[in-house]
């Protein structure tokens, strides 16, 4: 299976008022394979600082274990070349054939930076439009060079640097 390029996204909510909106789109989205789920975690701490944490994905469990591997590969090639990636790759095998989660140990880090009466998710988002494009980049021999997501705020502050004040 190929996996698609990956995003981390961190969103916090003060005093959320969920109506659904934010479910609809993300299963639209993935209904039309736009995206998927490769984990999401959501945490919600109340007035009196208890917890309550929703954790989903949309990988089978061979393709969470496919996933654990090729992780856990990268991880022990950088730590120690290719003979860390033979044993990244089955540590990651074993850690997703366990039921361990990509966010799994992220759960108590969440609860304990939000405030009282807010919640925070944070998703791996696989871009399954993406992979087309990359697999054509790759063929035509390029490489990704850099990426990154353009927001507002950086419009702005290109613009106060550009023009005079």
């Amino acid at each position: 299976m190929s996996f698609g390029p990956m995003q981390i996204l961190v969103v916090g909510f003060e005093e959320g008022r969920f109506t659904g909106a934010i479910l609809e789109e993300l299963r639209r989205l993935r209904e039309h394979d736009v995206i998927r789920l490769v984990d999401l975690l959501f945490v919600q701490k109340d007035e009196n600082g208890e917890t309550a944490v929703i954790e989903t994905s949309d990988l089978t469990t061979d393709e969470s274990i496919e996933l654990g591997a090729l992780a856990g590969a990268l991880v022990g090639l950088g730590a120690a070349g290719e003979e860390g990636a033979e044993v990244g790759a089955l540590a990651g095998a074993e850690a997703a054939a366990a039921g361990e989660t990509p966010l799994g140990d992220d759960v108590w880090f969440v609860a304990d930076t939000i405030p009282p009466g807010s919640s925070a998710a944070i998703a791996i988002i696989e871009h399954r439009w993406a992979i087309g494009l990359r697999d054509a980049i790759r063929e035509a021999g390029g490489e990704a060079l850099a990426d990154e997501w353009l927001h507002p705020s950086d419009l702005v502050a290109a613009g106060e640097r550009v023009l005079p004040t």
